[in-house]
């Protein structure tokens, strides 16, 4: 969210700076526009990383400063060299020199790290309490509408998705897992069996929602037992439990890479431990689960995992990030791991966008329940009756 809002500070900057002109008749030469993140500041110069390499900005009493909100990159105020701190963004105007390495600025444009922190709370926040995800299980464009399969613990649900007038659609690119790389689309991009997130207004009874932006990508879920670990290259082989076949997993632009603690995954899955058994409800459900966090209806936390029945998707956010971070060295050969990816053709190599560890609690109830001839019905991009918390393609860096 945050890369895509600089973004458009740095094209309405753009614009207006193709004002700022030197020369003389038709020989003009207009400044250039250098935009990163603050390494270091001093009275004289600004060091500012960019994509192409460290930059030093020097100041002088005629550089311009102006600061731009994060939540409004169009509204400016006059700002000081004083006002900037290590970690802000800038967009610096200027003739570089030769070589690249320094640039007197004409104009300096920040976006403070604290404002950003702000803005990116809110956003979090915004998804959480209005946010819905699932799976496309059906289109029509007559009424422009959408049902989305949401993923439950017992069972999904179906929800129709009805943009607003002015939704905005982004779809996440096929080559790479960033938001900022997503791409700006249409109603006509969407697909059945797509990813999808939305931000919006739910009805009262959970069956419709009217969607002011959206997010889709073509998603697949792998899960499979490790064969072998290159902790070098940052992969691992896997034997997929669907095909037997075994796959290479390269995890080194992964988004997450988290742990379901043993027991929290028993009890999200209704396992043993669960009371009923497979499927029933988790021992102490309104009690306080792991993480001394209390519960809500039916054994799920309030902002919590409401979304996995059909509530704010970005509880399962929230609740990855308490889990453990793993790397190579905390995989070892026999463990279960479920992967994100976007589609590849099957010989390829699966990058993935997730990856989730100790998930043999989820697979174990869904064959089970597939045993029974009672697994839930499950997208094209999920593994058959199969359905772990939080493991869908989408990453907001």
């Amino acid at each position: 969210m945050l890369k895509s809002t600089f973004s458009f500070l740095f094209g309405i900057i753009v614009i207006g700076s193709m004002t700022i002109v030197y020369g003389q008749g038709t020989d003009t030469v207009k400044p250039r526009m250098i935009s990163g993140d603050v390494v270091a500041v001093d009275a004289s110069s600004i060091n500012v990383k960019t994509a192409a390499g460290e930059i030093s900005a020097t100041i002088s009493e005629k550089t311009e400063f102006k600061k731009a909100a994060a939540d409004d990159p169009k509204k400016m105020t006059p700002s000081t060299l004083a006002d900037i701190s290590v970690g802000d963004k800038l967009l610096v105007s200027g003739f570089p020199s030769a070589d690249g390495k320094t640039v007197p600025a004409i104009r300096v444009y920040l976006m403070s790290k604290s404002d950003i922190a702000q803005k990116n709370a809110k956003e979090a926040a915004e998804w959480r309490t209005r946010g819905i995800s699932g799976t496309i299980s059906a289109i029509n464009a007559q009424t422009n509408q959408v049902t989305i399969d949401v993923p439950g613990m017992m069972a999904s649900t179906k929800t129709v998705m009805t943009p607003k007038a002015d939704a905005t659609f982004r779809r996440y690119s096929t080559e790479s897992f960033k938001f900022s790389d997503a791409k700006v689309g249409t109603f006509a991009d969407l697909a059945v069996g797509d990813s999808i997130r939305a931000k919006g207004d739910r009805s009262a009874d959970g069956t419709s929602f009217t969607a002011e932006e959206i997010l889709t990508g073509a998603f697949q879920q792998v899960v499979g037992v490790v064969k072998t670990i290159d902790a070098a290259n940052n992969e691992v082989v896997i034997t997929d439990r669907i095909s037997k076949k075994d796959i290479t997993v390269s995890f080194a632009s992964a988004s997450t890479m988290k742990r379901f603690p043993p027991e929290f995954a028993e009890r999200l899955a209704g396992g043993p431990t669960a009371q009923g058994g497979p499927g029933g409800a988790a021992p102490g459900a309104g009690g306080p689960p792991a993480g001394g966090q209390p519960a809500g209806q039916g054994g799920q936390r309030p902002g919590g995992m409401g979304g996995m029945g059909g509530g704010p998707r970005g509880g399962i956010d929230e609740m990855l990030e308490r889990f453990p971070t793993i790397g190579a060295a905390d995989l070892k050969v026999g463990d279960m791991i479920a992967v994100s990816s976007s589609k590849t053709k099957p010989e390829e190599k699966i990058r993935a966008i997730k990856l989730l560890a100790g998930v043999e609690p989820f697979v174990r109830i869904a064959e089970m329940r597939a045993a029974l001839g009672a697994a839930p019905g499950g997208g094209r991009n999920a593994q058959p009756g199969l359905n772990i918390p939080g493991l869908d393609g989408f990453s907001m860096q």
